[in-house]
């Protein structure tokens, strides 16, 4: 069983500032769990409070004590905590960059699009959603753990990198108009304002995706346009 140390101190990864002071995350969920381990996820411990679950591979607690754990609504009676994975340096093809992302589940789903397209990097300004939030590992399902993400100074960032600058808006260039190159830098804006001003300042093309003749959508969805943006870049061989 958890000690009460082991208990407060797992509870708090809640938190971000805890998150970062800790280096580890929560999982929830047996399915998620189990895939973060067999892509090689280190966990710290795994626990549940079902009775058919406590084998020697997860510890058991009551449900009042795994409820203090869950950040979920219904918890599932199964979670994980893991260690952060290790920065292992990759940095080939395109690279995600988001701007103000606000919202745990998009995070979430635009990392499990980048694991599914083949991005191996994402570079978030500082102010972006925490990718370890618990509803971003959920909506992520397990791919947080194969992706590359760091947070900085995102215009610093884009003026360093020698690789041309793609931003999305709304009145950009066609997808369809004009190839991408091989690699660059692919650039995602906050769900309500998009990209910054002081961001586009730095973008040397801009891209959108064509909207339908038809369409009465005034916009759509920050994660539905990564995966459509990331479906169009050239495969990675």
């Amino acid at each position: 069983m958890l000690s009460k140390n082991q208990l407060k101190r797992f509870t708090k990864l809640k938190q971000k500032k805890y998150r970062d002071a800790e280096g580890l995350f929560i999982a929830e969920g047996k399915k998620l769990v189990e895939d973060l381990l067999k892509r090689g996820a280190e966990a710290e411990c795994l626990v549940t409070h079902q009775d058919k679950e406590a084998t020697s591979k997860y510890v058991q607690v009551d449900e009042n004590d795994f409820k203090r754990l869950s950040s979920l609504d219904n918890p599932s009676g199964t979670l994980g905590v893991f260690k952060k994975p290790q920065d292992d340096g990759r940095s080939d093809g395109w690279i995600l960059a988001l701007d103000g992302l606000r919202d745990p589940g998009n995070m979430g789903t635009i990392l499990r699009c980048a694991d599914w397209f083949g991005l191996s990097r994402v570079v978030c300004s500082q102010d972006t959603v925490d990718c370890f939030n618990p509803k971003a590992v959920q909506a992520s399902m397990g791919s947080v753990a194969n992706i590359r993400v760091e947070y900085c100074d995102l215009r610093a960032f884009l003026q360093e990198e020698q690789l041309p600058v793609f931003g999305t808006f709304m009145e950009g260039e066609a997808l369809e108009e004009n190839p991408l190159p091989q690699e660059g830098i692919l650039v995602l804006g906050n769900e309500g304002q998009g990209i910054r001003e002081e961001t586009a300042a730095v973008i040397d093309r801009k891209v959108k995706i064509s909207k339908h003749p038809l369409a009465q959508a005034e916009s759509l969805n920050v994660a539905t346009a990564a995966a459509i943006f990331m479906a169009a870049l050239p495969t990675r061989k």
